[in-house]
């Protein structure tokens, strides 16, 4: 259950939970790959967030393509999945409309995929958190109007 405290307040008078949290590739990949130039960054963020990661399969199957050549890297992903690291939302057909819509809409951005699940997902659990290193793009996306909150 989500407490007074646990979230924050917008404009728009819907409450964005800060114990719940969306999982980029990026941190995804940092997190897993420990000469990473980020790595340390995101096990600190990981580290600091008390809550639910939430992710989608598009996600995963990036992390385990980028994880490719480094040995163990693919089961590595698949397990932070299988441990509870975060939960895996599945994709909808509504989703993957929705997904295909973002696509269209950032046409300039080249949004990819596993962005368009993120942001999807968002604007359907109402989530503003993300934690990824890719503050280009996710710094344009919004959801519901608003900007997302980047971490780390």
């Amino acid at each position: 259950m989500t407490s007074a405290r646990d979230t924050e307040s917008t404009s728009r008078g819907w409450a964005v939970p800060s114990n719940r949290a969306l999982l980029d590739t990026s941190v995804l990949v940092s997190l897993l790959h420990a000469s990473d130039d980020h790595h340390e960054a995101c096990r600190e963020a990981l580290r600091g967030f008390r809550g639910t990661l939430f992710t989608t399969e598009p996600v995963l199957t990036e992390t385990v393509f980028l994880l490719r050549s480094l040995t163990g890297g693919a089961r590595a992903a698949v397990e932070f999945i299988r441990r509870g690291g975060a939960i895996l939302v599945p994709q909808s057909h509504k989703s993957l409309d929705r997904a295909a819509d973002l696509i269209e809409r950032y046409g300039s951005k080249r949004m990819d995929l596993a962005d368009a699940t993120l942001v999807a997902l968002a604007e359907d659990m109402r989530l503003r958190l993300v934690l990824t290193l890719d503050r280009r793009d996710f710094g344009v996306y919004r959801v519901l109007g608003r900007p997302f909150d980047i971490v780390p």
